[in-house]
């Protein structure tokens, strides 16, 4: 008698390519508008402000102190806490401008099983806010390296402390564009996106921290601060988990909330 084998392989190859399609369809709605690269505009006035406090910047003493060190430096660049709320923000905008514009609904039309339209949604964003965060860092550390010359200090951070920077930037911006996907997707409405956004950002972890002071080292600021080597509160391994979970959980609501609801 001869055996079949059964190829289970074969049948995910269409699935793959679906969710291909799904992506690059993503990405093509965000990079086919404006706002990502408002949003570099912004990241390089950021980065000029950096080099500005470079040249002109100083304590209250008059000296420098604030770029004296290799750590005081390494303060100066971390950018992971601003690629987190950046990348938060732009992700509440990408998805509630489709709602608003109706951009969603040819998406759910061409795969109707919304759960793969929401996770290329995710991914493609998450995508895009890892890039924003590393070019956001890449762009600060230019910027202080090339003003620091017109200080009595050299460039003095080593590179594994850079790549390490770099890193934690496209981390928080990936988790944090997550964030925002989620926000989007239960808001559905730019401007609410974005109140909910700045008030997860901004205001609620400070109220938290007054009823639970004990809650301050889980905040994402405070995480993205351990990611990027400057604070110690809690371990890399338990920061970069607390940051998924800031960005997982509320992706799973929105998710939930695509698939029990209508489109518009």
């Amino acid at each position: 008698m001869t055996s079949v084998t059964t190829d289970h392989s074969a049948p995910s190859r269409p699935d793959r390519a679906r969710w291909t399609r799904l992506v690059r369809a993503e990405l093509r709605k965000i990079t086919s508008t404006k706002m990502p690269w408002i949003f570099v505009a912004v990241l390089v006035v950021i980065a000029a402000i950096n080099g500005a406090a470079v040249v002109f910047g100083t304590d209250m003493d008059g000296s420098k102190g604030f770029i004296a060190t290799a750590d005081d430096q390494q303060s100066l660049m971390a950018f992971a806490a601003n690629a987190f709320m950046g990348a938060t923000l732009f992700g509440a905008i990408a998805v509630a401008r489709g709602y608003a514009y109706g951009t969603v609904v040819p998406t759910f039309l061409a795969s109707p099983r919304r759960h793969r339209a929401v996770l290329a949604q995710l991914t493609a964003v998450g995508f895009v806010g890892g890039v924003l965060g590393l070019i956001g860092a890449a762009l600060t550390m230019v910027a202080v390296a090339l003003t620091l010359p017109s200080t009595d200090f050299g460039f003095l951070v080593s590179g594994s402390v850079v790549v390490r920077l770099l890193v934690a930037a496209m981390y928080c911006g990936a988790t944090g564009a997550v964030l925002g996907t989620g926000i989007g997707n239960i808001v559905r409405n730019t401007g609410g996106a974005v109140t909910v956004a700045f008030f997860v950002l901004i205001i609620a972890p400070g109220l938290v921290v007054q009823l639970i002071s004990e809650t301050a080292s889980w905040m994402p600021t405070t995480l993205a601060g351990v990611l990027s080597g400057v604070t110690s509160e809690v371990s890399v391994v338990s920061a970069v988990v607390a940051l998924a979970l800031w960005a997982v959980v509320p992706a799973v609501i929105g998710l939930l909330s695509v698939i029990r609801r209508d489109v518009v």
